[in-house]
């Protein structure tokens, strides 16, 4: 269990705590490029604690502003769109995607006060569907050539959604394996069908087993953690036979992410992005190593589950998440549909607002937590002290850190640590891309 000041300085991500300079110094998702895709590409958003708007230009631009114009602190999300920027609707002062203020057209004839002005503005970068934003000093770093970052937008689709907590709750969620075997447990292995949550009853690669009953019937997991140069690799082996070990191994994309295989084809990046301390989204790159994804039928799917603008889940804390205890009993060990965000939504939010870590304890099970925890620590300090963190690239590093390799299969008991590298190899000797 943590103490009071150490769940604070994990957890807090406001401008000038620990975790929130830590932050800054990423590139953060901030939209995702379907929310601009209207007539009015203008979108406020809260991010790592500050009130922002998001905006494309009549050049295709993308800019992210501070929300309060700097003249008397109107909302700028009520701005307009002309002549190559944001123009506030109370005096019509225009700034452009660096927050630049190019007109104050009140002023007088010949006035220079906007050549002193500037708005608080971030750069922002277009990768794959999702706006990232870039919130700290200096200059941005690369991005990593990571699968979700370089495979063609043909093979990629991006997706959020709202969770109301605090960020690192989702997270830890996402690098345990072995909720699994309880929170995401179904009866009925034999029901197929094409909705988001049933994905999660593919068959392992190389096996007919439907992956849960593989992980409701074997629910003590070993697990191994390694430090790589972008995180963690948490391989989870459960032994099925003296021949036959099914193996999964995911990947913690430091600072706030995870990359883990959804079915044979397609892996899933996962961001979970603070809008503060208490409330975030998380973020998704779904990769295809197969052929190319059907974005229209997959936003239909997941527009099905989440309700626009924000993306709020249908089924949340507001209506008890659909719980239904009949099908508790006969068909989903929590009786919340075939969904597994919501079950993950579940259990992230029934944490509170901010999990009590002072009393929590954590078991070998939770040695992924446990390693991720030691390592955001050391970054923090690292931070704080001007340091270079942990992931904090640069045009050297960056085309380096590539895959990394997401596997979900059953192998050789004896060989498994080399099945998986030979999966992940033949799966991207097969694509059209990798």
């Amino acid at each position: 269990m943590l103490s009071q000041e150490q769940n604070d300085l994990i957890t807090r991500i406001g401008a000038g705590t620990p975790a929130g300079t830590l932050m800054r110094r990423y590139w953060q998702p901030a939209a995702l490029t379907d929310e601009l895709a209207g007539n009015r590409p203008i979108k406020p958003l809260r991010l790592l604690g500050e009130d922002l708007v998001i905006f494309k230009d009549g050049e295709g631009r993308y800019g992210l502003v501070g929300r309060s114009c700097p003249h008397r602190g109107t909302d700028l999300a009520f701005g307009r769109l002309e002549n190559g920027g944001l123009r506030c609707a109370f005096h019509g002062w225009l700034f452009d995607v660096n927050g630049k203020c190019l007109e104050t057209p009140a002023e007088p004839e010949g006035s220079r006060l906007c050549d002193g002005i500037r708005q608080k503005a971030y750069p922002v970068a277009e990768k794959n569907g999702i706006l990232f934003a870039y919130m700290g000093p200096g200059e941005p770093p690369p991005f990593p050539h990571f699968d979700c970052f370089v495979a063609p937008s043909s093979h990629t689709f991006a997706f959020k959604g709202f969770i109301d907590c605090n960020w690192l709750q989702s997270l830890e969620v996402g690098i345990d394996p072995a909720h699994t075997s309880f929170l995401h447990r179904f009866f009925n292995d034999d029901k197929s069908g094409d909705t988001y949550g049933r994905l999660f009853r593919d068959k392992s690669a190389d096996s007919d087993m439907p992956i849960t009953q593989i992980v409701r019937e074997h629910t003590r997991p070993q697990i191994d953690v390694e430090p790589t140069d972008y995180g963690l690799r948490i391989l989870t082996t459960r032994r099925l036979s003296d021949a036959s070990t099914h193996i999964r191994v995911t990947n913690l994309l430091f600072p706030h992410a995870f990359h883990i295989p959804l079915s044979r084809e397609m892996t899933i990046t996962q961001w979970h992005v603070p809008t503060d301390d208490a409330t975030h989204y998380w973020y998704a790159i779904f990769t295809s190593f197969g052929g190319p994804v059907d974005k229209d039928e997959m936003r239909r799917q997941r527009l099905e589950l989440y309700e626009l603008p924000d993306y709020v889940p249908r089924k949340n804390k507001s209506n008890n998440y659909g719980f239904d205890p009949h099908e508790q009993e006969h068909e989903t060990y929590t009786g919340m549909g075939a969904d597994i965000n919501v079950h993950d939504q579940w259990a992230c939010e029934s944490m509170g607002a901010i999990q009590d870590r002072t009393n929590e304890h954590l078991g070998q099970s939770d040695k992924a937590i446990a390693a991720y925890r030691r390592i955001l620590r050391r970054a923090i300090d690292e931070a704080g002290n001007g340091g270079k963190p942990l992931m904090v690239l640069d045009g050297e590093t960056a085309p380096k850190l590539t895959g990394p390799a997401a596997i979900d299969g059953i192998g050789p008991t004896a060989d498994w640590q080399n099945y998986w590298r030979r999966t992940d190899e033949a799966r991207r000797k097969a694509s059209s891309w990798a």
